[in-house]
């Protein structure tokens, strides 16, 4: 099967009462080894300006992203911070997913954030999901996920509250006519 890497995967209604319900994941990571991704439109409590408070940094300025929300990336490893951003920049722990895109796990851009220094375009992420090999895939046979190549609007334009019905309208698909039964022929 193709990788799902820099892929968005969309949750089916056969997720509805679970921690996915509703959720688009970014996906990092899909190998022989497993998968990662971050779910990108799932408020945490938290907004930029407490997680860097947090941190003991403190804004000069009141900055208009501040009250931008973080994300609850997903249920493993909560307490771990990914920042997903572009430009990719020069920071200390980053990891480049496309030619525009990086993922970043260090302190030292949530330090720029607070001086207005950080990238144009950042989405800040506790936690993330992960599935061991092979999990993923059978969960997209059994009509768990539905997967879109990705798209910078979707990750940094849309807003969080819409991101799953604009994710399905890249298909052509409207929420109304989903279902969680599956068929199969």
């Amino acid at each position: 099967m193709q990788s799902l890497e820099h892929h968005f995967l969309i949750a089916m209604p056969s997720l509805d009462d679970s921690w996915f319900e509703k959720t688009v994941i970014y996906m990092v990571e899909d190998n022989e080894h497993g998968s990662m991704g971050l779910v990108i439109n799932l408020p945490h409590k938290l907004n930029i300006q407490e997680l860097l408070e947090h941190f003991d940094y403190h804004p000069e300025e009141n900055y208009p992203f501040l009250t931008d929300q973080v994300m609850m990336g997903g249920p493993v490893d909560m307490e771990r911070g990914f920042i997903l951003h572009n430009p990719i920049g020069n920071w200390k722990s980053s990891m480049t997913l496309s030619d525009d895109l990086a993922m970043t796990v260090s302190d030292d851009l949530l330090q720029a954030l607070s001086h207005n220094e950080g990238p144009e375009e950042f989405l800040v992420c506790l936690g993330f999901a992960g599935w061991k090999p092979g999990q993923l895939a059978q969960e997209i046979q059994d009509n768990s996920w539905l997967t879109i190549p990705y798209n910078q609007a979707l990750l940094f334009e849309t807003d969080v509250d819409s991101k799953w019905e604009v994710a399905l309208g890249t298909l052509g698909i409207s929420p109304e006519f989903l279902t969680a039964e599956a068929g199969h022929a």
